[in-house]
């Protein structure tokens, strides 16, 4: 049975480039698109005028209007429509639940004015069980120096690996492209502490080699299962979230990890809030095991 690949929609132009990069994708896993317009009718909600019929018919023409963008690049995907009648949060993370992937469009406003990443798009971020791919418009943008490639951040050798990896091996995989995984290290306080520790450790050079040593012990299974994906193992000695925005300039897809810490904990961490505000290229959350 083929999959679901959703796209949450709202009218605006960020959103229509979610629905590209969807599109894109469903044709690549051989998926449906499902577009939907999460939507609340009230007496004070007076975007479109106070007449629900008339905010309704906005909706609908939105989907529609959509739905034939997406027809004229992709004539034989098979599309679905649908509006929730319902809050925009708690429904887009009920179609997270039920789909291989939900794309949502970046609404922010610029690094000076805003986020880069709305509040809706953030609380489905923070409570999805699958992974959500953020768009930034345009969708397909221009073509960056050398080979493309999918970037996917390690942030724990010793404890990442399950939905993150197999999200990124398969979209590298399905793209027909390499895999960058990059993992960013730090030295412990037991090291740092001290200029004589910190010196021997230099010149022993023993943190990076154990650092890459448990990188390419992570990534041996994948390798395995995915022998037709190229590798490449970057292990490099700074700050995660610069490494990752760095190596993510020539990606077309960065995909990050979101770890949860008990119910009601989840959150996202200062490493994939850094790429989701200002990464350019469409950015995919996916929660750990």
């Amino acid at each position: 049975m083929p999959g679901i690949i959703t796209v949450g929609l709202d009218g605006t132009d960020p959103a229509l480039a979610a629905a590209d990069w969807a599109a894109d994708e469903a044709e690549r896993r051989g998926a449906s698109l499902r577009l939907v317009h999460a939507w609340k009718w009230g007496p004070v909600d007076v975007v479109h005028g106070a007449d629900r019929a008339v905010e309704e018919d906005w909706v609908r023409r939105a989907l529609n209007e959509a739905r034939a963008r997406v027809a004229e690049t992709h004539p034989d995907l098979h599309v679905t429509t649908e509006v929730l009648d319902g809050d925009p949060v708690p429904s887009l993370v009920a179609e997270a639940s039920r789909s291989e992937v939900l794309a949502l469009g970046s609404r922010g406003y610029g690094t000076l004015t805003g986020y880069l990443v709305g509040s809706v798009s953030l609380h489905v971020l923070r409570q999805a069980n699958g992974p959500v791919v953020v768009v930034r418009e345009p969708a397909r943008p221009a073509a960056r120096p050398g080979p493309a490639e999918v970037v996917v951040g390690v942030e724990d050798p010793g404890r990442d690996g399950g939905a993150v990896l197999r999200f990124a091996f398969e979209a590298a995989a399905g793209r027909g492209v390499p895999l960058r995984t990059v993992h960013a290290w730090s030295l412990p306080a037991s090291v740092g502490w001290s200029p004589a520790s910190l010196y021997v450790a230099d010149q022993a050079n023993d943190l990076e080699q154990v650092e890459k040593a448990a990188l390419g012990d992570l990534l041996k299974p994948w390798r395995e299962a995915y022998p037709q994906v190229e590798v490449v193992e970057h292990c490099e000695f700074g700050s995660a979230s610069q490494i990752l925005l760095s190596s993510g300039d020539r990606a077309d897809l960065v995909v990050v990890g979101r770890r949860d810490h008990g119910e009601g904990m989840r959150r996202l961490g200062s490493v994939t809030h850094a790429v989701l505000h200002h990464a350019t290229t469409p950015v995919a959350v996916v929660p750990h095991d």
